[in-house]
């Protein structure tokens, strides 16, 4: 019988038995971290992987293991440029992938930056907000024709959103203090809220939508943070997680950080992830707003599910990328 799944499983724990051949998959970000071992896993077990990152070079030595893996296995690993931090790069990588017209059964929108300094994208939005939601909302809504009946798309988030809610009405920090925690906390807001409006349009077709949170993870991620700030941060979670009678923070692999990206993917049951938040290979449950916020504690804030947020941000990307989905 196949073990449960928690936060310590893997990719290979959650596909242990599954058979991806015919599968094909979309997975942005393969150049480090979850974003390579995700299309690893996923070729290694047959399916046919489009990768897409902003510097080949980089993602070509990146994911070397992931062809050798697609090779021994039936499946296959291709790149495709995508920055996006601009929209006339995302547009590109969509308007390619619509030419070739081949269908997708997965997007896993994965790239993304965090807490980085103050700065805007080639567009001129604040760099986190441009680049983790309205990229991937401008080259998932211009592909989604592509995504097969039954299909999914499932959105990277982290428990980082409960830094912050959306504010749609200074979206670029024009007016007030920039904190790159907040701003953080903002796009990852977003990408769940993405992930319910896009599975309220598309469900009526079999595609469903989800957002998973991949847990504590030490990856290029983090490259904004000095080490000052990160020991810091981590004494402060484990002051909270102690208060609580929790054990201090461990660290997860990035095997382990994959695994509810292709969990969410491709083995839990479509209704029950449908337009959720998932982390932990299981549906998160909301936490009130107080709750503690760390790289362990589970839960989603109840703002991040709210269809009437997801709708009012829906219509405010719109109106920011200057096109209607």
């Amino acid at each position: 019988m196949k073990k449960a799944l928690g936060a310590t499983s893997t990719t290979d724990d959650v596909l242990a038995g599954i058979d991806l051949h015919g599968k094909r998959i979309l997975v942005t970000g393969v150049s480090a971290g979850i974003g390579v071992e995700t299309a690893r896993a996923l070729a290694a077990h047959g399916a046919q992987v489009v990768g897409a990152a902003r510097d080949l070079v980089k993602a070509e030595a990146a994911t070397a293991q992931v062809r050798k893996d697609a090779a021994a296995n039936g499946g296959s690993f291709e790149l495709s440029a995508l920055d996006l931090a601009s929209l006339k790069s995302v547009r590109a990588c969509a308007d390619e992938l619509l030419a070739r017209g081949e269908a997708f059964d997965v997007v896993i929108a994965n790239a993304g930056v965090m807490a980085t300094p103050f700065g805007h994208t080639v567009d001129g939005f604040e760099t986190q907000f441009g680049t983790n939601h309205l990229g991937h909302f401008v080259l998932v809504n211009r592909i989604a024709p592509l995504i097969r009946a039954s299909g999914r798309l499932i959105n990277l988030a982290s428990s980082g959103h409960r830094f912050s809610n959306v504010d749609l009405s200074e979206p670029n920090f024009q007016r007030t203090a920039y904190d790159p925690f907040v701003a953080y906390g903002r796009s990852k807001t977003a990408n769940i809220l993405f992930a319910v409006a896009f599975d309220r349009r598309h469900r009526g077709r079999g595609v469903r939508a989800a957002a998973v949170h991949p847990g504590g993870i030490q990856t290029e991620l983090g490259r904004h943070m000095d080490s000052a700030q990160l020991h810091k941060m981590v004494d402060q979670m484990n002051q909270q997680l102690a208060a609580e009678g929790k054990a201090p923070l461990q660290w997860k692999t990035i095997p382990q950080g994959a695994a509810t990206s292709v969990w969410a993917g491709f083995i839990a049951p479509a209704d029950e992830v449908g337009g959720r938040y998932c982390e932990n290979c299981h549906v998160g449950r909301i936490v009130p707003d107080d709750a503690v916020i760390s790289a362990i504690s589970e839960g989603v804030r109840a703002y991040a599910l709210d269809p009437d947020n997801a709708e009012a941000l829906w219509k405010k990307s719109e109106e920011l990328v200057g096109e209607s989905f």
